[in-house]
């Protein structure tokens, strides 16, 4: 890129992300809450997934191959990973824990993993035990395939809704023009499946020849958010485009979300990607950010203790090192906010159980905003 061009983007860049914070005439903008952002798990390199124990613990996963636990003030290193292939944007990424952890113990991982057939690596999802200090039980639940040695797109976030289906995304592994739109092949979709690995017997392409059952919906560039809407129940996703289009969407089954035949973005060189933005067929997203955000992890505010926040969407900005938060009234966000601004790359949010929001920033840790 030439460099006029290039200081021209990065103002458009600037400018968007300033203006973004505007609203239309006539919306009354929610009250501003006040908080401190207190560091309580330090010295963490790039905290891809939070999940927090019953007892008060928060497992976190270092996307350079460690799992940590953090309790009463001290971290620890849980043994008993299996291999994980780190390599671009792959690595250790996100945790969650079952439903029903307090019965069963079961912590579910997605990772980058060589298993399998070909030279490289694609997205793994396995669960295990946790036993004090180590990992036992573990058993492999889904495996993406070919490997790739293609350092980029392995996704890759985890959700349980309310009927105890797990959703997990896999990115494109930047094979965009062969992976998303077919759906015999993984990459560039979402995926559900029981908490053992089994495929649901609705799941939406189980009777078609030759797909990869555990797709539940397809057409995806990178997804790394997913949340459940606490009132209507939906899974929300968002996900990378490439220079401009970050999207988030409302997932249905079966549904096609459009990449690369439609978007929002451009390629990274400036150039065209397509002409279409819509598509008959094809599901357009609640919203897009261009320029982009970089988008990683997202969370629902339902706690009490940010009252003006309750029902809002936080989501990390990797891009602009920003935790933005989106007012959505009837499927149409209405307003945007830059909080934590500058603090570094914001890599996950997450709502503890105790009601407040915890933040994984790069390079420092985990952060708890606490309201003045």
């Amino acid at each position: 890129m030439k460099k006029s061009a290039l200081l021209t983007y990065f103002f458009v860049v600037m400018l968007g992300v300033s203006c973004a914070q505007k609203t239309d005439k006539g919306i009354k903008l929610p009250q501003k809450v006040d908080f401190t952002p207190v560091l309580v798990v330090d010295n963490i390199r790039n905290p891809w997934g939070m999940a927090f124990l019953p007892n008060g613990g928060v497992l976190i996963t270092e996307k350079s191959g460690k799992l940590l636990l953090s309790q009463n003030g001290k971290t620890q290193e849980i043994q008993g990973l299996p291999e994980i292939y780190v390599r671009g944007q792959g690595g250790l990424m996100d945790v969650e824990i079952h439903p029903n952890y307090s019965e069963n113990s079961w912590v579910y991982l997605s990772f980058s993993s060589q298993k399998g057939g070909g030279i490289g690596g694609n997205t793994a999802i396995i669960r295990a035990k946790l036993e004090k200090n180590r990992l036992t039980e573990l058993q492999w639940l889904y495996k993406a395939a070919p490997n790739s040695r293609r350092g980029q797109h392995f996704g890759s976030r985890l959700e349980f809704d309310n009927q105890g289906f797990l959703y997990f995304s896999i990115g494109d592994r930047g094979n965009r023009d062969v992976n998303p739109q077919d759906i015999t092949r993984d990459g560039g979709k979402i995926y559900r499946i029981h908490d053992d690995g089994r495929i649901p017997a609705d799941n939406p392409f189980t009777n078609q020849k030759g797909a990869k059952t555990a797709i539940y919906s397809y057409g995806h560039r990178n997804p790394q958010g997913l949340a459940i809407h606490p009132e209507t129940l939906e899974l929300w996703e968002h996900e990378h485009g490439p220079r401009g289009g970050d999207e988030i969407n409302i997932i249905e089954k079966s549904k096609n979300y459009g990449w690369p035949i439609i978007t929002y973005g451009i390629n990274y060189s400036g150039t065209k990607i397509t002409d279409e933005t819509a598509r008959q067929g094809m599901e357009q997203p609640l919203y897009q950010w261009t320029p982009s955000i970089a988008p990683c992890g997202m969370a629902f505010v339902t706690s009490d203790k940010y009252p003006n926040w309750k029902g809002n969407l936080l989501v990390g900005s990797l891009a602009f090192q920003y935790l933005e938060r989106l007012v959505i009234e009837a499927n149409k966000v209405v307003y945007r906010e830059k909080l934590l601004d500058g603090m570094g790359r914001l890599r996950n949010v997450k709502e503890g159980p105790d009601g407040y929001i915890y933040v994984g920033i790069e390079g420092k840790g985990i952060y708890r905003l606490e309201p003045k």
